[in-house]
């Protein structure tokens, strides 16, 4: 197990109804990764945010990167924090 669990922020447009999305990444991740994490926030945000942040450093964010994270991109992204003990 890793030594320092990680730490994932979601933030989602409520206004634009992205809370589906939000809580699928959530879901992914805590189906991959559940012993690795010391949290999930599922943060309502606005202005059309998708962001995806990991132990403080943006993995995913919709106004750089367009759209909704990939699940694949979301997995290597964490796989990356965590090193090679996951």
């Amino acid at each position: 197990m890793a030594k320092d669990l990680l730490r994932v922020e979601i933030r989602y447009c409520a206004e634009c109804g992205y809370g589906h999305e939000a809580l699928a990444v959530a879901k992914l991740l805590m189906e991959r990764f559940d012993a690795y994490l010391a949290e999930i926030r599922i943060v309502p945000w606005h202005d059309g945010a998708f962001d995806v942040i990991i132990d403080g450093a943006v993995a995913h964010s919709m106004y750089r990167d367009g759209g909704f994270p990939s699940p694949g991109k979301v997995v290597e992204a964490v796989r990356e924090h965590l090193g090679p003990s996951a």
